[in-house]
This record gives structure tokens, sequence and C-alpha cells, in this order.
């Protein structure tokens, strides 16, 4: 007889946060088959056969048999990668036989809010202690033109439209989400990186924090468990959505200013958080806030989690991992 190629139908593309650590991910590849009955005693082995961005990682992506991923992100990395990865039986392939499934790939490029710039042409004014935009009660669409500021924003610009352009030239299935702020559990902020996380962090632990201009800065901040679920939706959507780009955000019913967030984490923490003020930081925004509508009707995904519930269950996250925080005491 002559053997039938494998089959399998590969998961959603994880996203991880920055030091997020070893990740297992049971059951990511599914409906896994050595091909016709008579050839399921065939041991089936997964090879990654391809990784665009090897220094992305301490230890490369791996999946078991039964379809579980493991990996580890290497320290203090990020960006994106590419995995191809095919399943491989024992039958051999005599008389035209096919030991290898079909490789199968797909990329999701995590970009950034920085890609329109400083957007000093849009009107910001101080209401209730906050900067909001003048007339942008929606936020700040796809549509608006893009103005790579700084080297941070030209460095994601950059990989947000090689994303989008490798889709029209090329064909490969890709989608771009310009992500506003993310936070969560696993995430180790830092001052320059996850500014809500260190927030939590700092509030929890008792450290001073500095604040960079006068901490009425606005951004719209969104709950990973959110980006997560726009993940798994963009993969299901990847034929009809190739080639896009999508603000992925908490939206104008997320958004809370640095000293909102100090306020909210005193009252979570029931202590005062000590503060230094600096100069604003060159590039900085005084407002971000995406609007997500296109989202909503490509994806059919919308922010779900309220901001004041995710910085508890945050809070919640840092308390029980005080391990993972010895060093800042």
């Amino acid at each position: 007889s002559v053997n039938d190629a494998p089959s399998f139908v590969k998961g959603p593309d994880p996203t991880v946060l920055e030091d997020a650590g070893a990740q297992t991910v049971a059951g990511w590849a599914t409906a896994i088959s050595a091909g016709p009955a008579d050839e399921s005693g065939q041991t089936l082995t997964f090879n990654v056969t391809g990784n665009t961005n090897p220094a992305l990682f301490a230890a490369g992506p791996a999946i078991s048999p039964t379809g579980t991923l493991t990996f580890t992100p290497a320290a203090d990395a990020n960006g994106s990668a590419t995995i191809t990865l095919a399943l491989m039986d024992n039958g051999g392939t005599a008389n035209g036989g096919v030991d290898t499934s079909a490789a199968q790939t797909f990329v999701i490029n995590a970009s950034t809010n920085k890609v329109y710039g400083k957007l000093a042409h849009l009107g910001v004014v101080e209401r209730n202690g906050r900067y909001e935009y003048a007339d942008h009660p929606n936020g700040v669409a796809e549509t608006e033109q893009l103005d790579f500021y700084s080297p941070y924003g030209c460095s994601k610009g950059v990989a947000d439209q090689y994303t989008i352009d490798y889709a029209r030239i090329y064909g490969l299935k890709t989608v771009t989400f310009r992500q506003s702020c993310i936070y969560g559990e696993r995430q180790l902020g830092i001052e320059d990186q996850g500014w809500v996380a260190w927030f939590a962090i700092a509030a929890t632990l008792g450290k001073q924090l500095t604040i960079y201009g006068d901490g009425k800065q606005i951004r719209d901040v969104l709950d990973v468990r959110d980006l997560v679920r726009a993940y798994e939706m963009a993969y299901n959507a990847r034929d009809s959505i190739s080639g896009t780009a999508y603000n992925i955000g908490g939206g104008p019913a997320n958004t809370m200013s640095l000293l909102e967030l100090l306020a909210h984490l005193e009252q979570v923490t029931g202590q005062p958080i000590p503060r230094v003020y600096a100069p604003p930081r060159p590039g900085d925004q005084p407002v971000f806030v995406c609007d997500v509508r296109s989202a909503e009707v490509a994806l059919a995904w919308k922010p779900e989690i309220r901001v004041t519930e995710g910085v508890r269950h945050l809070i919640d996250w840092v308390r029980a991992n005080p391990e993972l925080f010895a060093w800042m005491k």
C-alpha cells in the first residue's frame, strides 16, 4: 500500500508578554491524523522547519505528538516570529507515498499606536483634570495618516508596512494590530515598558514612581485577555482580513490618565503611592485613544474587560507572586 500524508490543524498564534517565562499550550494542534484507519498505528512527529526570529526565544517552539506547544521567550525580547512546521509519520515514501503534511505558517505583527506619531494636529482640551480630543469622541481611526515619530515609532512603523506589503505582493496571510496600551498578569512591567503593570507593581511594593509631565495624559488600555481573543479571532478570519491593519485597544470606554490610575491603585491597595514629577518625554502623546470600530466589524471583537476590573485582577496577580518582584525591594 502507499503511505498517505498525515494532517493536523494548527491552533491560534500565541501572544505572550515580554519576559513571560516558559509557555505550555496544551492541545494547540488538533485533528492530528496519521492518515486512513490502516495507518493509525504510525508514529507521528512534529518538525519545526523554519523560524524567522530565533533570537526571540531562549528555547524555541516545539510541538509534542499530542499537540502541546512549548517555548520560552528570551529575556528582554519583543517582536514577532514566523514559525513553519509540518507533521511527519514513519510510513515512508515507497511507491510514491507521502510521509509529511503540508507546511503551515501564519504571521501576526504586534505594532503600536506610535505609528500615528504625536498627533499634534488633533485638537486637545483639558476636561475634568484630564486631556481629551476636542472632536474625536471615538478615538483615532486606521485612516489617520501614519507619522513614524521617534526611533521607536519608526521601527514599529516599518514592520507595520512590511507586514501589509508582504500580503499585497507575495500573498502571505498577514494582519497588523496597531495596539494601544496592553496590560495584564504575567507582565513584568518596568518604567520604560508596560506602564500600567509597572504602576501596579510599584504601588503594591510601595515604590516611588516618576510621573513624566503633569500626569493628565490619557491612554486607552486593554487587558491582555481581551487581546488574546482578538488574536484568535484574527486567525479564524485570516482569509478575509489578510493584508489589513486594525487598531486594537480599550477604546473610549477604557481610558485612564496617569493620575487617575494612581488614584485607583491607592484605593485598591489602601496605601499612598510616593511620586516625583519630571519633564515630559520627547514624542509622548498627550492623548491617545484608538477607534476600534473596524475591528468590531471585521473580527466581531470588542473589549469586554473594564479597566477597573482588569487592574484589580493585575494587582491580585502581583500579590500572589511576590517572588517575581523580590529583586525590586
